[in-house]
């Protein structure tokens, strides 16, 4: 079992939400393409965020963490565009758009701060 990291806990339980919201967007709103694309992205996000975890170099740690941000991106693309197409409200617009943009502000972070451990550490040898 691995230790508590906030951006992968984060990125799983948005992954839930996210597998929810397919449920009902195809259930109730009979919507398969386009809530598709979102759980493709939207789970794609913790499983690079894990990925990441396990990487065998700094190097390989951010390309994983890079994808993550851009799928988080792409999850925020399809889900403007569920709500434009009024197939979410604006509040369950609203409520997954913020935690998608949460963990995008950390993946942000996260790879700012990995790019500059690279280059001082570069720097030193």
């Amino acid at each position: 079992m691995r230790k508590p990291n906030v951006v992968a806990d984060k990125s799983f339980d948005f992954a839930v939400r996210v597998v929810k919201l397919y449920q009902f967007l195809c259930r109730e709103r009979k919507e398969f393409v386009l809530s598709k694309q979102l759980l493709r992205s939207g789970t794609g996000i913790g499983a690079n965020i894990e990925e990441a975890l396990q990487a065998q170099s700094k190097r390989d740690y951010l390309s994983k963490v890079n994808i993550a941000l851009k799928e988080a991106n792409e999850s925020l693309y399809w889900i403007r565009l569920l709500h434009a197409a009024e197939l979410l409200d604006d509040k369950q617009k609203e409520s997954i758009f913020n935690d998608c943009n949460e963990i995008i502000s950390i993946l942000v972070a996260i790879v700012k701060t990995t790019k500059k451990n690279m280059e001082s550490n570069s720097d030193k040898k």
